[in-house]
């Protein structure tokens, strides 16, 4: 699907989703384009739908979402990091299939990162070991990616692979510790990459680190088409509700430096209602996150956040629009 097309569905899909049947109140505030939707000078808000939260398909849950990627016919793959991966409609975000995943042993994944690969299959990070594994569309395990070992042996437990991408060419896959490593300095985490040798396998590449704010976590990083990344940095304090905020990175050398493009908490709250406290009620866990079209010099992004099965949280999908 074209990118002009593929951002005029994904428009559509969010108004579409809030046709949806919900187990729990349902929300969704149709796309505009005028200043009062602006979270900052790069980032404005279309919409938002909470259809999908507290929601089943063929008995599976509909939640613990933790990552997106736009597939190769353009539809949208959804990663639940209690082991499940989803196909969701481009234009409805409906639900169309879903596939289990496992270890080597047959054990659920803590998963958390997905990248869809040209061929079909499926790059998916769990943070438990921390792993990189190739999956086939019907969740059959094709390779394991090497890991460093400091990065399995000094990583802090649920802190490791958060973000998965593949940078513009398919040849480097990179992906993002969440926190930093035992012994590193307290505001730099590792990102990690892979490249694609001449037989389609990956080997590992180059490592590099970026600086995060005080008390985030790297919880997504989504290539561009110019090779920058879109870096998610979330935290959530007790009481007062989470941080959300996206920046630009840029390589130099074997450092990424960043720009602030939005901190989410300054988007127009669209109508949108919280389960607990929160500094604008349209936040909550927000986790996965994928480019899906460019027009005019901006590109659509699409936003999920992780439920947890928590009742107190929401699995709400988000669309914006950013001018990197």
């Amino acid at each position: 699907m074209r990118l002009k097309t593929l951002l005029a569905a994904t428009t559509a899909a969010l108004a579409a989703a809030g046709c949806l049947t919900a187990a729990g109140p349902a929300t969704a505030q149709p796309y505009g384009h005028g200043t009062d939707h602006a979270c900052s000078a790069s980032v404005s808000i279309d919409g938002f739908s909470d259809a999908l939260d507290k929601t089943r398909y063929e008995d599976t849950y509909v939640g613990n979402l933790s990552a997106l990627a736009r597939d190769r016919d353009g539809d949208i793959a959804a990663l639940s990091d209690r082991s499940a991966l989803f196909r969701l409609d481009a234009r409805t975000l409906r639900p169309e299939s879903v596939v289990p995943l496992a270890d080597e042993n047959g054990t659920a994944l803590d998963a958390e990162g997905l990248v869809a690969d040209r061929d079909g299959s499926h790059l998916v990070s769990s943070e438990t070991e921390p792993t990189v594994r190739r999956y086939s569309p019907a969740g059959k395990i094709l390779d394991r990616l090497p890991v460093p070992e400091e990065l399995r042996t000094r990583a802090r437990p649920n802190g490791t692979f958060e973000g998965l991408t593949l940078l513009p060419g398919g040849r480097t896959l990179l992906a993002s510790m969440e926190y930093p490593l035992t012994g590193d300095p307290a505001d730099r985490i590792r990102m990690q990459t892979w490249q694609r040798t001449a037989h389609g396998s990956f080997r590992l590449g180059a490592q590099y680190t970026y600086r995060v704010d005080q008390g985030l976590g790297v919880s997504e990083v989504t290539a561009i088409p110019d090779g920058r990344l879109l870096v998610l940095e979330r935290g959530y304090t007790s009481g007062v509700g989470n941080t959300v905020r996206l920046y630009l990175a840029d390589r130099h050398g074997d450092t990424y430096g960043k720009k602030l493009l939005t901190d989410l908490a300054d988007c127009p709250s669209l109508g949108a209602t919280a389960k607990q406290p929160q500094p604008n009620p349209l936040l909550d866990n927000i986790e996965g996150m994928t480019v899906t079209g460019r027009d005019r010099g901006r590109l659509t992004v699409l936003l999920v956040s992780d439920d947890n099965e928590n009742a107190n949280q929401t699995t709400r999908l988000y669309a914006l629009r950013v001018r990197p």
